[in-house]
Parts: structure tokens; sequence; C-alpha cells
């Protein structure tokens, strides 16, 4: 199994760089910055992609509001046209005595929404869990009703009529998805920014105590833990019975999903920040050391590696019988899971962090530069972009 070194100071070298991410849990290839900014991964439902879009914020003093709000967009996937976009604001108590009321600030959003029937669900920086209809952008409600939780890093995960996710006060909670009521919390010993992975009524997620937990997904019980030997930020993949997910510690993990032993591992030169795919029996992970490793999924056996030349920040996504994986630098790679041959797909040409995601053959891509690019996944061909910002 190898020695996991190095894991201290691994986790506090990524602290540093998630804490400036333009994409989820997905961020942090970037420079730091003085705030956090937001910017998460696309979610399609019935043609609509819905995104929240980055945060720049702008300079001036006192009162001065950012350049752009924090906000939910609906795009219609066939042209990338606004459908529309429902602000998210939170407020600020004015400070330094010269008699500014309290200001409403964007809500930076880092996860994914997730999409069930007509509402959309996101979690804020703010600390708080907004559910928005689909349809129109209106606020259905919003937790807690009344002050907040601690910033909330993690996407949302949405099923078995609950919204879970994980908080930055240590804590998983899940809320009834109709009224957002919270249904039970579960406390693990520091805080969380793995969105979970729910799997046959069990709910997994890390936490940076560096443990993977398997949750019963009804009553928040614990059926297991792993312990890994650095903090646990990424979003795990559940395939065939095995909960594969990496750590700070460099390792990519395959736990069997049951009682939490584990089957495999692998050590890389840096972390494993993205949630991996599968594909043909093979798992596909992309690693902040510009490769993308394919193991047996089994055994662990290594089968493949691919160089691509740029830290791999957002999650890939498959697509028929493709791994379609992005670079920080914008170029989109194919890699065919049939002969494991990897070939250029697009070079966008702009950074991307954010989680890719597609649907019918069509590759959904939001960039650095705050732009959504629709790409063909067989020839690559943009077949449109629209600004989102």
């Amino acid at each position: 199994m190898g020695i996991r070194n190095n894991s201290v100071l691994v986790g506090k070298i990524c602290l540093l760089v998630i804490l400036v991410l333009v994409g989820l849990t997905v961020l942090g290839c970037m420079g730091i910055k003085t705030a956090p900014e937001g910017g998460s991964g696309g979610t399609i439902a019935d043609g609509t992609l819905f995104l929240c879009p980055a945060l720049k914020q702008a300079g001036g003093f006192g009162c001065a509001a950012p350049a752009t709000e924090g906000k939910l967009v609906a795009v219609n996937i066939s042209d990338g046209s606004r459908l529309w976009e429902a602000p998210l604001e939170t407020s600020r108590p004015a400070g330094g005595g010269f008699g500014c009321a309290p200001a409403a600030v964007p809500v930076a959003i880092y996860g994914n929404p997730a999409v069930v029937g007509d509402l959309v669900y996101v979690g804020g920086y703010n600390g708080k869990i907004y559910a928005i209809n689909s349809d129109s952008g209106a606020l259905r409600w919003v937790y807690p009703r009344e002050g907040n939780l601690e910033p909330i890093v993690s996407g949302v995960v949405a099923a078995l009529g609950k919204v879970y996710f994980g908080c930055s006060d240590g804590k998983v909670y899940a809320l009834d998805a109709a009224t957002g009521d919270k249904q039970w919390e579960f406390q693990t010993e520091d805080k969380i920014w793995s969105t979970p992975a729910i799997e046959g009524g069990t709910l997994y997620i890390g936490s940076f105590d560096r443990k993977l937990y398997a949750l019963s997904a009804t009553d928040g019980s614990k059926k297991w833990e792993f312990e890994a030997e650095g903090a646990i930020a990424s979003t795990p993949l559940v395939y065939n019975n095995t909960v594969y997910i990496g750590s700070f510690d460099r390792y990519l993990y395959a736990i069997d999903a049951t009682d939490g032993s584990e089957k495999w591992n692998f050590m890389a030169e840096k972390w494993f920040w993205t949630r991996p795919v599968a594909g043909n029996n093979t798992i596909y992970a992309p690693c902040f050391d510009g490769k993308v490793y394919a193991f047996d999924a089994g055994d662990g056996d290594k089968v493949a590696e691919f160089d691509l030349g740029s830290p791999a920040c957002s999650w890939p996504v498959l697509v028929d019988s493709a791994v379609i994986v992005a670079t920080e630098e914008g170029k989109v790679y194919s890699i065919d899971t049939a002969n494991n041959q990897k070939k250029l797909l697009a070079d966008v040409e702009e950074a991307i962090y954010a989680p890719l995601c597609a649907s019918d053959g069509v590759i959904y891509v939001y960039s650095g530069d705050q732009n959504l690019h629709a790409l063909n996944a067989e020839s690559g061909a943009r077949l449109w972009s629209s600004p989102i910002r």
C-alpha cells in the first residue's frame, strides 16, 4: 500500500487553493483572491441548464456594491438563451459609522445545483440553502429561515424526498425537499466541503477530519467510517458496490461500499480533487498533476495514464463510450473507453475550473471568463457560446 506522507503540507496548500475556487467544490487552480467568488458547474433538467455564475468583486469604498449579483441562472440548452435569473443575496450590517444602511450582498455559490421536479436547490457560502422554482425562478423556501449556518461549499443532492448537503460546521444535513424542514443532522469532527453521493439508501460523504462516512439516508445513522491520512473534500463515485474517492494525502481510494474496508489505493504526485468517472469497468481519475489515471475497477491495476499537460480541476463526464475531461488551460479531451485512446476534442482558450455537464451528445463548459460553451461531444465543434455573468 505504500507510505502515505506529506498529508499535512498538502492539506494546508489545498486550503489556500480551494478558497479561490471558480467552480465547487473544484475550483482552486487560480491565484489567491481576497473574497470568495463562487461559480458552480451546471445541472441539466428538461432542456434547461441551471448555473450559478462566478462573482466579480468591484473596487470601491464603504457601501460600494459588487459588480455582479450572485444569482441562479436558467439557460436554454438549445441555443444558450437566458430563460430567467434569480438573485441570491444576503444582508450585511454596515460598519465604519458613516451612516450606511445594511447592504444586500451577493451570495457565492460553489457547489452544483440539484434539480428534482419543479425545484432547484443551491447552497450558499452565506450558510443558507435555497429552493427555487425551476420554471419561474421564484423562491420557494430557504433554510435556515432565520440566521445562517456556517459557509456551505458542498453541493447539494436531492433524493428520497430530501435535500442533503455538508457544511463548514462539520455537519451533514438532511432537509425535507418540499418544505425545507430539517429531518436530521450528523456531526463529524471537522468542516465538510465534499458533495455527498447517494446509492441504495446510503449517503457517502467526506470530511476534513480525514474520514469518509457512510450514513443512512433515512435517519442519518452511521453505518461505517473509513479514515485516510489526509482531509477529504472531493465527491465520491459509487460504482459496482465500491466507493472511489480522493484525499489530500494524494491517494485515490477504493472502498467496499458495504463495510468500509479498503480494497486498493493509488498515490499520485499531487492530490485527486475531482470526482472520478467509470466506464467499461475502468475508473478514470483526473489529478492535479496534469494526468488522468485509468484503473481496473476491481483490483486497482493501472490500465493507462494520459498526460494532459495541465491540471484537471473540473469534474469529467461520460458521454456514450467517451470520458470527456477539461484542463485548467482550456483544452477539452476525449478518451475512448473501448481502446483508451486520447484525442484533443476542443480548445476553448479560456481557463476551465467548473464541473462539466452533458446531455444528448453535447458538452457544456463554463469557463473562467464566465462564458458557457456548448460543444459537440463527438467532433468538438462549438455549437454556441453565451456569456453567463
